[in-house]
């Protein structure tokens, strides 16, 4: 039984610095490797680590940004009176 060898940090390590749509770019473009078949076995080992490595900055980045995501609150004559954090069950301000 063979264990797979980690990626190198070097290959990891501009991701963090990445974009949410540079980092989604590459992904789908690993995917699209993947899905087609175009690597060899070894290269497909360390082209979907690093897709996983994308999806999780990904992932952090769309968590950063729903934080920051805001819902206006109307007054009572229908105004705009302030905001409020979005709604926890994922309803849009809009």
């Amino acid at each position: 039984m063979t264990i797979t060898k980690p990626v190198p940090a070097k290959n990891l390590a501009d991701i963090r610095d990445m974009t949410f749509e540079r980092a989604l770019k590459e992904l789908e473009a690993i995917v699209g490797k993947l899905e087609r078949g175009d690597v060899e076995l070894e290269e497909s080992i360390e082209i979907y680590e690093r897709g996983e490595a994308l999806r999780d900055h990904c992932d952090r980045l769309l968590k950063a940004a729903e934080a920051k995501v805001e819902k206006l609150t109307l007054g009572a004559d229908d105004a705009p009176s302030g905001t409020a954090p979005l709604d926890k069950n994922g309803d849009a301000p809009f």
